[in-house]
């Protein structure tokens, strides 16, 4: 499905696949509380996990003490950092560390340019309890010569666990440097949660284009400003000819509280693009669609 889709936006070219936050399962060292300066709300943030083409995956170092920032004027130019990793000394550019708060400020965090990035160790996974070995049998005594061996009785097997239904491979971003970076990126999010392939159309509201799939429309927006109470209900609109359409929506900037009410009404789904590539969950119809894919 990427590959259509680089042979219908030329120029596209995928970058190499980042991994999702660290999910070592825990709370890490780099989780900090954040407030926000806007609202004055506290969040638990971890920066992202960024891989270097040499093999290491790397956390941007946040400086100690640092103030957050409302951003509220975006350029490309701001949205990036350049650092060296520290494991084989190549210098990349790595979006800045942000988040957007539930009222709806982006917030970026100071970055400590004087450290070097973080390594970050993969998680050991333990072995399943299905995949270990069971226990051998304890060995029978031989009946004495001249005596009918007598009868065992069968030794009770343990029962067969069935296998858990495994969960989806890590989502693989795609960074968002362009438009059209933002188009992939929501594109590969739509795949991952099992929707197949999709068609690209030009939008017809805003600026940005459709995604379309047998089971989903998918609005990618890719203003400068938050969505509106219209984008939404266009999306909406898109979905009435045919049943069990699937309506997902994708912004750089956001949402504003009138287009997140009405989308509660009418179930789209919103997400929200990061400079990673990872959609992050706007919505209660977004994190369900998040934790059952598109088998919702």
């Amino acid at each position: 499905m990427v590959g259509e889709l680089d042979t219908l936006r030329n120029g596209w070219s995928v970058m190499p696949g980042m991994p999702q936050p660290d999910s070592t399962g825990g709370h890490s060292s780099t989780v900090r509380p954040v407030r926000c300066p806007a609202c004055r709300r506290e969040h638990s943030y971890e920066p992202s996990v960024f891989p270097c083409p040499c093999g290491a995956r790397l956390k941007v170092p946040l400086l100690r003490g640092g103030i957050p920032v409302q951003v509220r004027f975006r350029s490309w130019d701001d949205a990036w950092l350049s650092m060296r990793c520290p494991s084989c000394g190549r210098s990349e550019q790595w979006p800045q560390p942000e988040f957007t708060c539930d009222c709806g400020a982006q917030v970026r965090l100071p970055v400590d340019t004087a450290r070097a990035p973080v390594p970050v160790l993969p998680a050991v996974q333990p072995p399943a309890q299905s995949e270990r070995q069971p226990r051998s049998a304890p060995p029978t005594r031989p009946a004495p010569a001249g005596r009918p061996p007598a009868t065992q009785p069968p030794v009770p097997q343990a029962p067969v666990r069935a296998r858990a239904v495994p969960p989806r491979s890590p989502f693989v971003p795609h960074p968002v440097r362009t438009s059209d970076d933002a188009i992939l990126a929501a594109a590969r999010y739509l795949e991952w949660l099992g929707f197949g392939e999709l068609e690209v159309s030009d939008s017809q509201d805003r600026e940005g284009v459709c995604l379309l799939g047998t089971t989903v429309v998918a609005q990618v927006d890719t203003w400068t400003e938050p969505a509106d109470l219209r984008a939404v209900e266009c999306l909406w609109l898109n979905t009435l000819h045919a049943d069990e359409l699937q309506p997902v929506m994708f912004t750089l900037a956001g949402y504003n509280q009138e287009s997140r009410n009405r989308a509660d009404q009418l179930l789209v789904a919103l997400f929200e693009l990061d400079l990673a590539g990872v959609p992050q969950p706007v919505n209660s119809a977004a994190r369900e669609l998040l934790r059952t894919g598109a088998a919702s």
